[in-house]
């Protein structure tokens, strides 16, 4: 009988202060032919040394494309996965050691996951107990896409198919989870669970918009859901 593949991607930027413990989290709870792929959009702090440092082979480190976009570097990371599931993970928060075995559980009867989490400050204080409760989120792809998204990347797996549909992201796409988490409800089966699989560290450099208070105003959060609506319609026949 065939292994399922997984495949973590994980886009990093001067994540130097926080990746090691991030990547000790999710190697711990992955297998041997499992894999992780980082993709460095040209840090300049000890993010490199620091990754290569845990002589892992598992890490499979990959040049970003250095345009200073947290999407387009995590679309990197995921051309490069051969994963038949797919995690994403953000370099500063820390993955609870449950959470791989939770999400394949529910990925047997589900093809995206979008789990709870544990909400912290930079030092790892709770600071809420649930990023559901905070964030307000909601079942529902219409209450995702036009009222409030709920899909945090760092909180999400997926399968293979789901991320066909999802590559290439469309030139205008707000961010990597918001295109992802979209694709996966707009096509495929997407169920959000209450566990709460990772310790997610929130501070003023967190890269998906989900995880802060936007700084847009109407006008740009309403052609974000139109660039989304125009790529889901655009994804019929495209894939």
């Amino acid at each position: 009988m065939k292994m399922t593949k997984i495949s973590v991607c994980i886009a990093t930027y001067n994540g130097g202060k926080y990746i090691k413990e991030q990547l000790v989290s999710i190697l711990g709870q992955i297998g041997v032919d499992d894999e992780v792929i980082v993709s460095d959009d040209g840090s300049s702090d000890a993010t490199l040394s620091i990754i290569k440092s845990l002589d892992d082979d598992r890490i499979k480190l990959v040049d970003g494309p250095h345009l200073g976009s947290p999407t387009r570097n995590f679309e990197n990371a995921l051309r490069h996965a051969v994963g038949d599931i797919v995690f994403l993970a953000d370099q500063d928060d820390v993955w609870l050691e449950n959470k791989v075995a939770v999400c394949m559980k529910h990925l047997q009867v589900c093809d995206c996951v979008v789990s709870d989490a544990i909400v912290t400050d930079v030092n790892l204080r709770t600071t809420h107990d649930s990023f559901f409760g905070l964030n307000n989120t909601k079942e529902g792809l219409l209450y995702n896409l036009l009222i409030k998204n709920g899909y945090l990347g760092c909180c999400m797996a997926f399968k293979r198919k789901v991320l066909g549909k999802a590559l290439p992201f469309p030139d205008k796409t707000p961010m990597h989870d918001i295109w992802i988490g979209n694709v996966a409800a707009f096509y495929f089966k997407l169920t959000f669970i209450p566990d709460r699989l990772i310790y997610f560290r929130r501070h003023d450099h967190n890269s998906s918009s989900t995880a802060r208070k936007s700084t847009y105003g109407f006008y740009d959060r309403l052609m974000f859901r139109l660039h989304i609506c125009q790529g889901l319609v655009g994804a019929m026949g495209g894939h």
